[in-house]
C-alpha cells in the first residue's frame, strides 16, 4: 500500500481545478491508494460542518481511503473546534497550519499567533499531527517577483526564510509544551532537516518532501515554460537540491509527499500566475524508478511510501 499525505483538491468554488474523484482516479493510475486532502480550499476547511460537507463529496466506495487535513487559525475556538473534529472523525487525520502564505487565505504569519496555537493545543492536551507550511513572511522578499523572469520567484522566496520558520516551529512546540507530532511539510533545504534531526531528540517532529523539489532545480523556472515550475516552497539552487537528495538517501526524510496541486495551464502562464504543480502524476516514475536509480533501498523506499505514515497516524489508518 502506498499514501500521499498531502494532495490538493478544490472542490468548491475552484473545482475546475480537481475535485476529490478525480485525484482517486490520478491516484489510482499511480499505485497511490490512499491520500490526505489540504484544507485551503474556496472556502477553506476549518470547521466541524465544513467537514461534513467535504465528506459528502467523496465517492462512497473510496471513503475507507480518504482522509484531511483542517485548518488551524489563531483563533483559540476554532481550534478547539478543529481538536473536536480530529478527535470524533476518522477521516480528519490532522491540523494544518500555514505559517507563510501560500495558495489562499488560510495563515497564521505572526510568531506570537504561532505560540497561541501551539499554547492553546499544550493547553487542550492534544496529541495528534500538527502539519506546517514553513515559510516566514518577514523573509519573504515579493518585489523581487517578476513574471517576466520565473526564477525570480525563487529569489523571493529564499532558503533563509524555511529555514528560520522550521526553527520557529521547533522552538514554539519546545517551548509551549506541545504534546503532539510536528509535521514539516515539503521541506526544501538539508539545513532545515538537520534542525529537524535535532529536534527528535526532544520532541516528536518529522518532515516530508516532494518529488519535484529533488528531481528539479531552479533552472527548470529558465526555460520558456518556467512559470509551470513556479512552487511554494520554490524549487532551490543545484547544490541546496543535492543536499536534499543526500538526506533522502540518509533515511532523514519521514515520507514522500507530493503537494499535487492542480491549476489550469492558463493560470499557470498568465495572471494571476499561480503557484503549485500536479505532482501526483509523478509518484510511480519517482518512486519506482528514480529512487532505486539514486540508491534508495526497498526497505527505505517501503517507509517513506507507507510504513512511517502508517506508523505516525496509527490511530486514523487502523
Amino acid at each position: 500500500m502506498k499514501i500521499d499525505p498531502h494532495v490538493h483538491c478544490r472542490d468548491g468554488k475552484q473545482s475546475y481545478k480537481e475535485t476529490i474523484a478525480h485525484a482517486f482516479m490520478v491516484a489510482d493510475a499511480q499505485g497511490v491508494e490512499k491520500f490526505f486532502d489540504m484544507p485551503n480550499t474556496d472556502p477553506p476547511i476549518t470547521t466541524e460542518e465544513h467537514i461534513k460537507e467535504r465528506l459528502k463529496l467523496v465517492p462512497e466506495k473510496r471513503l475507507e481511503d480518504y482522509y484531511i487535513w483542517i485548518g488551524v487559525t489563531s483563533d483559540e475556538n476554532q481550534i478547539r473546534e478543529a481538536v473536536k473534529c480530529v478527535e470524533n472523525y476518522k477521516n480528519v487525520v490532522g491540523l494544518k497550519m500555514f505559517a507563510g502564505k501560500s495558495v489562499g487565505d488560510l495563515t497564521v504569519l505572526e510568531k506570537n499567533d504561532q505560540r497561541k496555537v501551539y499554547k492553546t493545543l499544550a493547553g487542550l492536551g492534544y496529541k495528534g499531527v500538527i502539519a506546517v507550511h514553513c515559510e516566514k513572511e518577514s523573509l519573504i522578499k515579493g518585489e523581487l517577483w517578476d513574471p517576466k523572469n520565473p526564477v525570480t520567484h525563487s529569489k523571493s522566496r529564499p532558503k533563509r526564510a524555511e529555514i528560520k520558520s522550521v526553527k520557529d516551529q521547533i522552538e514554539l512546540a519546545k517551548k509551549t509544551g506541545f504534546a503532539g507530532t510536528l509535521h514539516i511539510c515539503h521541506i526544501t533545504c538539508p539545513e532545515s532537516v538537520e534542525s529537524v534531526e535535532q529536534a527528535r531528540k526532544e520532541i516528536s517532529v518529522t518532515c516530508g518532501v516532494t518529488p519535484h523539489h529533488v528531481l528539479w532545480d531552479q533552472k527548470m523556472q529558465k526555460r520558456p515554460d518556467g512559470l509551470l515550475y513556479k512552487m511554494n516552497p520554490p524549487l532551490r539552487d543545484k547544490k541546496t537540491v543535492a543536499g536534499l537528495l543526500e538526506c533522502v538517501k540518509s533515511g532523514k526524510i519521514d515520507w514522500i509527499e507530493t503537494d499535487y496541486a492542480p491549476h489550469p495551464v492558463g493560470e499557470k502562464m498568465f495572471e494571476p500566475f499561480m503557484s503549485g504543480y500536479p505532482s501526483l502524476y509523478l509518484y510511480k516514475d519517482f518512486v519506482e524508478n528514480f529512487l532505486p536509480s539514486i540508491g534508495v533501498s526497498k526497505e527505505l523506499i517501503e517507509k517513506m511510501t507507507y510504513g512511517n505514515i502508517a506508523r505516525v497516524f496509527e490511530n486514523k489508518l487502523k
